[in-house]
């Protein structure tokens, strides 16, 4: 694996990790009704984000020298 595909590989992870891990914590949908307040989130597709986060950077870490 040449240095630049690791590259690419590595901020295409950090990107999707951080990516994953931001929806994951804000909320989709809030609704306040005077002292009454409702969020809703819906986390599915954050995990998968993270992991292919994850697998990515892992892919760049340990990918092979050329």
């Amino acid at each position: 694996m040449t240095k630049s595909v690791k590259k690419i590989l590595l901020v295409v992870g950090f990107v999707l990790l951080g990516y994953g891990i931001y929806t994951l914590i804000a909320p989709e949908a809030s609704v306040s009704i005077g002292d009454l307040s409702l969020e809703a989130q819906d986390n599915t597709n954050s995990y998968i984000t993270i992991a292919l986060g994850l697998a990515a950077l892992v892919i760049s870490f340990l990918g092979g020298k050329k």
